[in-house]
């Protein structure tokens, strides 16, 4: 065995030597070969006849990528909505008796009694009287004037008492003397007293407020002369 390994040992060594000599001159060839060029970018095609271009991305409008700006298309503006028109007193089955508006005053007996009526809206009117008494209020009550079916009515609901409808039976005129008084009456026959309410529209702020009918069987009347006044400081106002 030792003679075959002296013997075979020079022939292994020339053996290496070449193949190391060729495995040398092999990477020598590839490091001076050169590299292919990358491939030519392509050439932009010319859109045919009735074709849209494309946009460029820095068209107007165009955000670069990842800018977070990108332009969003505006919104219409709202425009409010107009408000339905009120519609006007004339229209109302009581706009003949809107002149009530206001504050009214009375003084009798040294009792004062004011009655104060809203303006005509919705077609309704509102209102409220007080007495008072030396300091105290000796009764009030509260009134409205309202359009039904049947006809237009004045509601009275005094104190401690239970709400009373009055018919409109219309309007008069009335021209005894130098007189030109409007008259408006409403009623109801199913009472005593007061069966009929007047409301006399007189001249220079005037306005007579009348309460009729019968007491143990005899007719009885109260009026309250009453003139119109500023509701904030209580002056008498002529018109």
């Amino acid at each position: 065995m030792n003679t075959t390994y002296a013997m075979t040992s020079p022939t292994l060594h020339r053996t290496f030597l070449a193949v190391s000599i060729a495995l040398m001159s092999a990477s020598v060839c590839v490091a001076q070969t050169p590299a292919t060029p990358d491939a030519p970018p392509a050439t932009p095609t010319t859109p045919a006849a009735g074709e849209a271009k494309p946009e460029s991305p820095d068209a107007k409008g165009a955000t670069p990528e990842g800018k977070g700006n990108q332009r969003r298309p505006r919104r219409p503006a709202v425009q409010p909505e107009a408000a339905a028109p009120a519609a006007p007193a004339e229209a109302s089955p009581l706009a003949p008796l809107a002149w009530l508006e206001g504050c009214w005053s009375s003084n009798v007996n040294r009792r004062e009694t004011r009655e104060h009526w809203l303006p005509l809206r919705g077609n309704l009117m509102l209102g409220m009287s007080q007495t008072v008494l030396q300091g105290k209020t000796q009764d009030y009550e509260y009134l409205r004037i309202e359009s039904r079916p049947e006809g237009i009515y004045y509601v009275a609901l005094p104190s401690g008492q239970n709400a009373t409808s009055f018919k409109y039976e219309g309007k008069t005129t009335e021209t005894m003397g130098d007189r030109n008084d409007d008259l408006y009456t409403f009623t109801n026959p199913t009472l005593e007293f007061p069966q009929k309410i007047v409301y006399r529209r007189a001249t220079q702020g005037w306005l007579y407020a009348s309460v009729s009918g019968k007491v143990a069987g005899n007719a009885k009347e109260v009026t309250y002369p009453m003139r119109r006044i500023d509701c904030e400081t209580g002056e008498v106002i002529e018109r």
